[in-house]
């Protein structure tokens, strides 16, 4: 359980929640210019762009959740079980294993114009990381300050779908949400009119009664509406403190809290992390579940052309400011 999310001020933000029932050892990672990768299926490579997310290492190789680029192209994987389909190699295909998408469109392209032009011969295999570490069933919402697509693996193939509100959560797959979106026309973030009947008199109590019907469980579903709707109508100045806290503050009506959403295997999900990056400046921020403090790390104040990974533990305790 996950949700994404673009928004614009004066500049251009991308970011997430990721929602688990555990930690994966999660750290802020920088992969640097010329970081080499290997692949199983296609060709290994060095990293034309730096770029900077969520990972955990794994001998040496940082498996992202998200990540931005030195260019501000974006990407982030969100859990798409039950309809992520991964294919056998292919000989006429760019044979890439799902934990390699990310480095591999961030470490190789500026824009999501110069990727699309090779996303139509991508394939995404069914190869593991290692035994340990199988492949987990994704898709992909990836982004520039121009244009967001959402890529999913299906058993046709990859779809790559545009997506218009900027807004990815997990299953049903991208074209069911954008359908689904319709049936919620009538929400307004404005005082309401009666519609009701002319033959009843009704009165507004409450200011956001115009917004009765915004669903407010945890589904997928539910939270790519009340996401959706909040980002579109949302208001902001245009600084960079009050971009990113309205980003925040949009995550947070999607934010899972521990103990209200439980798992098939009777674990706890709970929003382990959020985070917001200013994909103009390269500014990653971001905030744990237990440490609402915002925490920044700067792309562009790293020598990118270090050649080794820069990692970043997560600020994961509790920041209060006492006052007396």
């Amino acid at each position: 359980m996950c949700t994404s999310m673009t928004f614009k001020t004066k500049d251009n933000y991308f970011g997430r929640t990721l929602d688990l029932e555990y930690s994966f050892n999660e750290k802020v990672v920088i992969t640097p210019k010329n970081y080499e990768f290997k692949l199983k299926e296609y060709n290994d490579f060095k990293t034309k762009y730096a770029f900077i997310g969520t990972a955990t290492i794994v001998d040496g190789y940082p498996l992202y959740a998200e990540a931005t680029n030195e260019k501000g192209l974006s990407i982030a994987g969100l859990n798409f079980p039950e309809n992520a389909f991964y294919h056998k190699r292919r000989n006429d295909m760019i044979n890439l294993a799902s934990y390699e998408l990310i480095p591999w469109i961030l470490g190789n392209f500026s824009s999501v114009e110069e990727v699309g032009y090779f996303l139509n011969d991508v394939n995404i295999t069914n190869e593991s990381f290692s035994e340990d570490l199988p492949s987990s069933p994704l898709h992909w919402m990836l982004c520039d300050k121009n244009h967001c697509l959402v890529l999913e693996p299906m058993q046709q193939g990859l779809e790559i779908h545009f997506n218009p509100v900027g807004i990815l959560t997990n299953n049903p797959p991208i074209t069911y949400h954008l359908t689904n979106i319709n049936n919620y026309i009538n929400l307004t973030p404005d005082i309401c009119n009666n519609r009701f009947s002319t033959k009843i008199k009704l009165d507004t109590y409450s200011l956001g009664m115009g917004a009765i019907g915004l669903p407010g469980d945890n589904s997928s579903t539910s939270r790519f509406i009340r996401s959706a709707f909040n980002k579109l109508n949302s208001v902001s100045d245009l600084d960079e403190d009050s971009s990113v806290s309205q980003f925040f503050h949009i995550l947070d009506t999607v934010t899972i809290v521990k103990g209200t959403t439980m798992t098939k295997d009777k674990k706890w999900n709970a929003t382990t992390y959020s985070c917001c990056i200013n994909i103009d400046k390269g500014i990653y921020y971001y905030k744990t579940y237990n440490n609402n403090q915002i925490t920044a790390i700067k792309l562009n104040s790293f020598n990118i052309n270090n050649n080794q990974l820069t990692i970043y533990d997560l600020e994961n305790t509790q920041q209060i400011k006492y006052l007396n």
